[in-house]
């Protein structure tokens, strides 16, 4: 508004929220400062949701990023139903709307890198956005990727607890005696932060994510959820009688080169999503092994890989990018691997993974020379020597619920790669090969 005096633009402001959609406590703190610590919750928050992009996305691609809720269904792709927070029941879609998992995630990293369990309040949590210098201390002296890991770990750790056994089920009908529909954000913060006291100070890890199932059911009863129970001792009391009761489904072993390692079962979800909107940084790839004939390792499409990670280094000397083997995009080739390996995907998106631990299986050798056959054929390739080293260091495994998934890195160079002496670049979602002169300067001026 150019010219405005500031009571039309308050007019405009109150116009807004009378006749639109008020925000609720949640949106207004982190709508009203811009620091270390909104930043990481508003990641978090996107990373479990599923709608995390990058900065600028075009517009028709905002469909992608855009949450469907039941009563809404505008057809957007991340459906409120299949989010972490209302899957498990720990939340409503109307409170996933009103960003209360951002205010769930606030409570839970607050309490943790301050080593003070918070009040649950509304003047707590204002409170902690207020004073915000001191929460980006602790954030800064805790560490903002360390958090980070930490919460995505543990987030793979309750879904993986939820799935144990014969029949999976939902955190609220485990925790829960009897049928309820109530959301829990607040219990949710509990058990949270006693997993995380288990994992990161007892230095233990889960030794039975069955028995450790069958340990927090029907915990409510356990816990004291009065009036009072929203006080800081209050709630410290009740992270204590969970981790008693979960104790033996723990053993002495350190945690935390897993909880540290570079791709989590969030990170790869994110990857897939991000697939849809970035497609010039993104290629998935169901696998290494032809769908047809004698079922060998397909070197053609290695060869295609190759030119790939060329192609996705030449995007800038700021981009980086992923190849994903073991998810498929065509639902045609899910159908086929179903068939033919006698495996369940696992829906991302519209997306499916499909896994590599079947090839290897379909191969008859041990997972780690089915992995080793796609390093040495990068190895064994002409890619410019900084592209080779850096890819090779950085290509990764993640078991992925069982399936196995994995992961070429690209991390961004400072000159253009070759392969064969030749320039590869990224058209869309295609990879191609420079040819003309004009092209390749412009690859070059890239840098």
């Amino acid at each position: 508004m150019r010219k405005a005096t500031n009571e039309e633009i308050d007019d405009v402001f109150n116009r807004i929220n009378s006749y639109g959609h008020r925000l609720s406590e949640q949106e207004r703190r982190q709508a009203g400062i811009q620091n270390e610590f909104s930043n990481l919750v508003r990641e978090l928050a996107s990373t479990i949701r599923g709608d995390e992009s990058s900065q600028i996305i075009l517009l028709n691609k905002m469909p992608e990023i855009s949450i469907d809720l039941p009563m809404t269904k505008h057809g957007y792709d991340v459906k409120a139903d299949n989010v972490f927070w209302c899957k498990q029941g720990i939340l409503r879609s109307t409170d996933l709307r009103d960003s209360m998992d951002e205010q769930c995630i606030a409570d839970i990293v607050a309490s943790i890198v301050s080593g003070t369990v918070l009040e649950r309040s509304k003047d707590a949590l204002d409170n902690l956005y207020e004073k915000s210098s001191e929460i980006c201390n602790h954030l800064n002296y805790y560490g903002k990727d360390k958090i980070k890991s930490e919460f995505l770990y543990f987030i793979d750790q309750i879904k993986k607890i939820c799935e144990a056994g014969d029949a999976p089920n939902q955190l609220r009908k485990i925790i829960f005696e009897g049928t309820t529909t109530n959301s829990f954000p607040a219990t949710f913060s509990l058990l949270f932060i006693a997993l995380h006291e288990k994992f990161t100070k007892d230095k233990l890890s889960i030794s039975s994510y069955k028995g450790l199932k069958e340990s927090i059911n029907n915990i409510t009863r356990r816990l004291d959820t009065s009036r009072r129970s929203t006080s800081a001792p209050e709630r410290q009391k009740n992270i204590k009688t969970i981790k008693g009761v979960i104790e033996d489904c723990f053993f002495s072993e350190d945690p935390s080169s897993s909880i540290y390692s570079d791709h989590k079962a969030s990170d790869i979800e994110s990857y897939i999503r991000r697939s849809g909107q970035e497609v010039a940084n993104y290629e998935l790839k169901q696998g290494i092994v032809s769908l047809d004939g004698d079922r060998k390792i397909n070197i053609k499409l290695l060869d295609r890989i190759t030119k790939t990670i060329c192609a996705i280094a030449n995007n800038g000397p700021d981009r980086s990018g992923r190849i994903l083997i073991g998810v498929s995009d065509k639902e045609d080739d899910t159908q086929r691997i179903e068939k033919l390996d006698k495996i369940q995907p696992r829906k991302v998106g519209d997306r499916s993974v499909v896994g590599v631990h079947r090839e290897a299986k379909r191969l008859n050798m041990p997972f780690e020379k089915y992995f080793s056959k796609i390093r040495e054929h990068i190895d064994a390739s002409t890619l410019s020597q900084p592209l080779k080293n850096s890819v090779l260091s950085s290509i990764d495994f993640n078991d992925y619920y069982g399936l196995g998934i994995i992961v070429i890195s690209i991390p961004p160079q400072k000159e253009p790669s070759y392969l064969n002496d030749k320039i590869y670049w990224r058209n869309g979602d295609h990879t191609e090969e420079a040819t003309s002169a004009k092209a390749i300067a412009s690859i070059i001026q890239r840098f």
